[in-house]
C-alpha cells in the first residue's frame, strides 16, 4: 500500500509496543454514474452534472436531473470555489485510518451544487459557516480526493 492510502497505527500487541501497522483508508467505490466524476478528480478538475433541458447543476452525479427528471445530462467544470454551508467537528475517530479531530463540511460551490468534504489547511477552530473555501485535491491510493481549504490559504 502507498503512504497516501495508509495510516500508521500502533500495534495492539503489547509485546511489541513500538511496532507500527498500516491501516487502509476508506476510498471511493465508483460506479457507472460516478466514474467520470472520479476520473475528472484524478485530473484535478471538479466536475458537476448539468441538465441539458433546464440547465440545473447538481451533485452527486445521477441518472436524471433531480429538478426536471430529464435524462439529457452533461458535465461542467466547476471553479472549485465555494463556502462552508454547514459543518461538524469529529472529535472521535470512527475509522483507525482517520485520526480525530477533523472537519466534515457541506460545501456550497459558487455554481450552486453542494457536496460533502473535509476542511483542511487550517485549525478546526477557524472553520465557520460562510467561510470562503477552494478545492485542493489530495492523494489517497489511486484517487485524488476533493478537499477544501480556506480561500486565500498559502499554496
Amino acid at each position: 500500500m502507498s503512504d497516501a492510502q495508509t495510516s500508521s497505527a500502533k500495534s495492539a500487541d503489547p509485546t511489541e509496543p513500538n511496532r507500527r501497522t498500516e491501516i487502509a483508508l476508506p476510498l471511493p467505490q465508483p460506479d457507472s454514474l460516478t466514474q467520470a466524476y472520479w476520473d475528472a478528480c484524478r485530473e484535478e478538475r471538479l466536475e458537476v452534472s448539468r441538465c441539458e433541458d433546464c440547465d440545473h447543476l447538481f451533485l452527486p452525479p445521477g441518472p436524471c436531473c433531480p429538478k426536471c427528471w430529464s435524462g439529457k445530462l452533461s458535465t461542467r467544470v466547476a471553479s472549485g470555489n465555494g463556502s462552508v454551508f454547514s459543518y461538524v467537528v469529529y472529535r472521535r475517530s470512527y475509522h483507525p485510518g482517520i485520526p480525530a479531530p477533523y472537519v466534515v463540511a457541506l460545501i456550497e460551490l459558487d455554481e450552486g451544487p453542494r457536496l460533502i468534504s473535509n476542511i483542511v489547511g487550517c485549525e478546526i477552530e477557524e472553520v465557520e459557516i460562510g467561510m470562503p473555501v477552494r478545492v485542493r485535491f489530495e492523494a489517497a491510493g489511486d484517487y485524488l480526493l476533493p478537499r477544501f481549504e480556506p480561500n486565500g490559504a498559502e499554496d
